[in-house]
């Protein structure tokens, strides 16, 4: 019989630490409390299992800013960028990217691009400042080439391990909803609060009080009021490593235009799927899967030839590493080892803009 209260070894994630994960993704704020007859587990177990994956980057918890329903997107503010880079420069490139706050994700892939990134910018102003001016003048890179993307079908936020049964993950949406209110204005206090979640989404509202200098019951009513609302979101991240998918595919399809929205939805729809959505350029879809084998690409081509017959592949990559993920910085085995806050600060260096982010 598995010891609940055992831990695995530091370089290993055994069944408790998978579900646990994968209910967090569900559930990401639920007390260990709650989790714990879901999961079959003591709470001290639960809480003793997650400092130890946090601890050591195996697994993190990120909140972010997110967009509800009803407000416009933030077309004109986030784009994702190819970056190819002069031969022998990219550590140096990667190091001086990676702290830079306003990009919030970094991969090096395979084919025409060395580097890929998610660049975001309070306002398309300063987006189009950076990418005219600042990010070209980074020493080693000798060429950008930008995508916006037009409709998210599906976020990483959305990706889940797989690690537990249907009731359980039923009764994590139970555990995990909350009550939506209406769209409001968020004030200086509503994205204090988003921003302290960042480098840990599971922070108490009792270390969230003492840090803004507000009441227990106020943290809590807004955070509630954030998550309900689609302010606040939160996406649990666990080493490539250590799972069953340890491969990452990017495509750049093309659709016609009258299948664009059907096809996105579709390809969507697969559970390996990490983000999908619809882009400018000559390709007009961009998709990223995890992978168990780097052979599953071609199969994946393969069963794609036949279910969307009118769609063609124009490029592929395979990730080679994951250098930066929504804000954390990414060892060569995937483990996170550091977090920069997400945003951009205005030219006086005073203000910051919180990121929505679509990859």
């Amino acid at each position: 019989m598995h010891d609940l209260n055992a831990a695995p070894g530091p370089d290993a994630l055994d069944e408790l630490d998978l579900a646990l994960v994968n209910a967090l993704q569900l559930a990401p704020r639920a007390s260990w409390s709650d989790l714990a007859p879901v999961l079959g587990a003591a709470p001290a177990t639960l809480a003793r299992r997650w400092r130890r994956l946090a601890g050591t980057g195996a697994a993190w918890m990120t909140g972010f800013m997110g967009v509800p329903q009803g407000i416009p997107s933030q077309v004109g503010k986030a784009v994702l960028v190819e970056i190819t880079v002069a031969p022998g420069r990219i550590p140096h490139v990667v190091a001086e990217l990676s702290r830079q706050p306003n990009i919030i994700n970094i991969e090096h892939l395979t084919g025409g691009r060395d580097l890929f990134a998610c660049v975001y910018a309070p306002d398309a102003g300063r987006l189009a400042l950076y990418l005219q001016v600042r990010l070209p003048a980074v020493p080693g890179i000798t060429g950008i080439r930008v995508q916006m993307p037009l409709r998210l079908y599906k976020d990483s936020a959305a990706w889940r391990l797989r690690a537990l049964d249907r009731d359980q993950r039923r009764q994590l949406a139970e555990l995990g909803r909350v009550t939506a209110p209406a769209p409001f204005a968020l004030d200086a206090d509503d994205l204090a609060i988003v921003e302290q979640l960042g480098p840990d989404g599971r922070i108490s509202t009792a270390e969230l009080s003492r840090r803004l200098g507000l009441s227990g019951v106020t943290v809590a009513r807004r955070l509630s009021r954030l998550m309900g609302a689609g302010y606040a979101r939160f996406r649990c991240e666990v080493a490539r490593s250590l799972t069953g998918w340890p491969c990452t595919a990017t495509w750049w399809l093309r659709v016609p235009p009258d299948e664009l929205d059907a096809t996105a939805a579709e390809l969507s729809g697969g559970g390996d799927v990490r983000m999908c959505a619809t882009v400018t350029g000559p390709a007009n879809v961009i998709l990223v899967m995890y992978l168990r084998s780097a052979a599953d690409a071609s199969l994946l081509e393969a069963d794609w030839a036949r279910r969307f017959p009118r769609m063609a592949v124009q490029d592929s990559a395979m990730t080679l590493q994951v250098v930066k993920c929504l804000g954390w910085l990414v060892d060569t085995n995937g483990f996170g080892t550091g977090f920069v806050p997400l945003g951009m600060p205005d030219e006086g260096g005073a203000e910051r803009g919180m990121a929505s982010v679509p990859a």
